[in-house]
């Protein structure tokens, strides 16, 4: 059984998505919701499936092993970002090496780095009047946005798109395929 643990920093929809592709899956279990904001409501959906939770602080995160001994202990396999804001540091990287997905509301390499999540994305894409946007499924890396792409998804964008609507369309990609794509890479890491 391969355990999960899923990052994120608010309203948990991607996570709950996850946590029910997987909650009867032969190989896949999420043990494990890690935030970083006390009373974000990804610490609900935890509470409610009886998930335990991790509540990270700023200091041993950065300045420490990033939590990778916690992890460990709870002998989590793989880690996935879903709305997860902050970097991830360099040890926790290392320690998870080729094992850490992200999802970006963007197709990468356009719209990512620092600073570049949720309405700004949305906003970003609109001033440049791109036609497309979509969703990237990528393995993290040192840097924001930059591991490699694994998977990407595109929607059209109307004229009369606002931030707003372009986030319910993205938002209805990540929620179809983020589950799909973290079960094939798992699945891969089982064949290495």
């Amino acid at each position: 059984m391969k355990q999960i643990a899923i990052f994120a920093s608010g309203a948990g929809t991607n996570a709950a998505r996850i946590i029910d592709h997987f909650r009867h899956h032969p190989a896949v279990k999420i043990s494990l919701i890690v935030c970083n904001k006390p009373g974000a409501g990804v610490l609900g959906i935890a509470e409610k499936e009886r998930i335990p939770t991790i509540l990270l602080e700023k200091e041993p995160f950065f300045r420490g092993n990033g939590y990778v001994d916690e992890l460990r202990e709870r002998k989590i396999d793989f880690l996935v970002l879903a709305g997860f804001l902050w970097k991830i540091p360099a040890t926790l990287v290392k320690a998870y090496k080729g094992r850490i997905i992200n999802i970006h509301p963007a197709l990468l390499p356009k719209y990512g780095g620092k600073g570049m999540y949720g309405h700004f994305v949305h906003e970003a894409v609109i001033a440049a009047k791109e036609k497309e946007t979509g969703i990237t499924i990528h393995y993290v890396d040192e840097l924001y946005d930059h591991g490699q792409a694994i998977f990407q998804a595109s929607v059209g964008v109307d004229p009369a798109d606002t931030p707003e609507s372009l986030a319910r369309k993205v938002h209805k990609l990540e929620h179809e395929f983020f589950p799909r794509i973290i079960e094939e890479v798992v699945h891969l890491q089982n064949q290495r």
